[in-house]
């Protein structure tokens, strides 16, 4: 049974202002028959979905501490200390071409043991770094022309970047299968 939209409408409002307010409530939804026909979906959801509102929930009683303009003028705002470099060396590049002056071995902080490869080079900036080498073995020596990139060894204090590997002078790990391009690995041939 279809009815015209004014007399749906009609019905509608009819139907809200002789139902008690406690009954819109939606823990307590009574549709009327004329409602639950499909065609009144849109009209039942406009009119029984209670809008949510989120409550902004306060945590301090005293206002927000803002400062006065004589505050201001008086100079109580401090500029905020810029934020200090991860890889001081490598300003606004990726990477550097470095030379080799030597290669050694750290030890790692307290929880972890074993050892830890690192090389001083001298960048082509002049300045000279602690760098990490990552993979199992390595052909570095004095003299090896290498490339190096950000990025701390976490249990190494001191040593702030990485040695490229596949790059330069500095070979790829041998047999590596898994995350390859970290560590300048070709695909292996299968074999066939």
């Amino acid at each position: 049974m279809s009815s015209s939209p004014s007399l749906l409408t009609f019905r509608l409002l009819r139907h809200l202002t002789h139902r008690p307010a406690a009954s819109l409530l939606p823990s307590a939804p009574k549709p009327s028959t004329f409602l639950s026909s499909p065609s009144s979906l849109l009209l039942r959801t406009a009119f029984f979905r209670t809008p949510q509102t989120p409550q902004i929930r306060s945590f301090s009683q005293s206002p927000l501490a803002q400062a006065t303009y004589n505050q201001v003028r008086r100079g109580c705002r401090v500029e905020q200390q810029a934020r200090k470099r991860r890889s001081p060396a490598l300003v606004n590049r990726p990477e550097m071409k470095g030379v080799c002056l030597k290669t050694g071995i750290t030890k790692p902080k307290k929880p972890n043991s074993g050892e830890r490869k690192t090389a001083r080079i001298r960048l082509s900036s002049g300045k000279v770094v602690t760098a990490y080498i990552p993979g199992e073995g390595h052909n570095i020596q004095q003299h090896s022309v290498v490339l190096v990139r950000g990025g701390r060894a976490q249990d190494c204090p001191g040593v702030r970047y990485h040695v490229v590997r596949g790059a330069l002078d500095l070979s790829g790990v041998p047999n590596r299968i898994r995350s390859r391009s970290k560590y300048g690995t070709k695909k292996p041939k299968s074999a066939a």
